[in-house]
């Protein structure tokens, strides 16, 4: 009786479970056991994207003169009054002169491949000029004079839109993107059942889409803008992505 009274003691009982334990974590079957652990204040990173778009109301128009003499003096006197016509016309129009800029000045000598030896039999001339067009309602009639005073090369129009308008356009994109990541962070957090604390780094990038160029054939410009005065800018893409990272409480 003393015997078997002796194992129903609370110690031996005791002593016996973690013998038995120890036994079936050293010598028994491997159990899959997952642990998660979160610690106070890892920080916790979202995103968001804001997209506006604007009217391009900057023309950029690339113009060219090309003639060709028999001598170098006779090409350049050709280009050089097409020229002085183009710039005169532009700043009548109220083009300012620091909008006209010229972008290239080229000669080329010009050979009779027939002959032997080959022969320079004239030269060609070539001048080019971005001109910037501020007022957008005038760009179409930029192209038409300038034609009329003997641009003959044209290479296409670029078009933008102006610094104080992008940065209202880019405030705005930058406040729909951080509302976006700030209402992502909060469902994110009360679906995971845990606390927002304060946000520790915000970092952006900025995307900015221009408009296509137009662009128009080097050869027979005068037909081309004849037949399609209306230039359209159609709109400019700004978009913003931020990321804000919050602590976690």
């Amino acid at each position: 009786m003393e015997r078997f009274s002796f194992l129903k003691h609370p110690v031996f009982v005791i002593f016996t479970s973690f013998v038995l334990l120890f036994a079936l974590f050293k010598f028994g079957p491997k159990l899959p056991i997952s642990v998660t652990t979160q610690e106070k204040g890892t920080p916790m990173v979202v995103s968001g994207t804001g997209k506006v778009t604007a009217v391009p109301d900057i023309a950029t128009v690339s113009l060219g003169i090309i003639e060709s003499g028999y001598s170098l003096k006779e090409a350049q006197t050709l280009v050089n009054t097409k020229s002085k016509s183009l710039t005169d016309t532009l700043k009548k129009m109220g083009i300012d002169g620091k909008d006209i800029k010229t972008t290239s000045y080229n000669v080329y000598p010009e050979y009779d491949y027939e002959s032997t030896p080959q022969k320079i039999k004239g030269y060609r001339v070539s001048t080019d000029y971005t001109v910037k067009v501020r007022d957008f309602d005038k760009v179409n009639d930029v192209l038409v004079k300038a034609t009329e005073v003997g641009v003959n090369s044209i290479g296409g129009i670029n078009f933008e839109v102006n610094e104080e308008t992008k940065k209202e356009k880019l405030q705005e994109a930058r406040e729909e993107a951080v509302k976006e990541a700030k209402e992502k962070a909060e469902g994110l957090a009360k679906a995971a059942g845990i606390s927002l604390s304060k946000v520790i780094n915000i970092s952006e990038s900025q995307g900015y889409e221009p408009s296509p160029m137009y662009a128009l054939s080097r050869t027979g410009a005068e037909a081309d803008i004849a037949t399609k005065p209306d230039i359209q800018p159609g709109e400019t893409e700004i978009s913003v992505s931020i990321s804000l990272t919050y602590e976690i409480r």
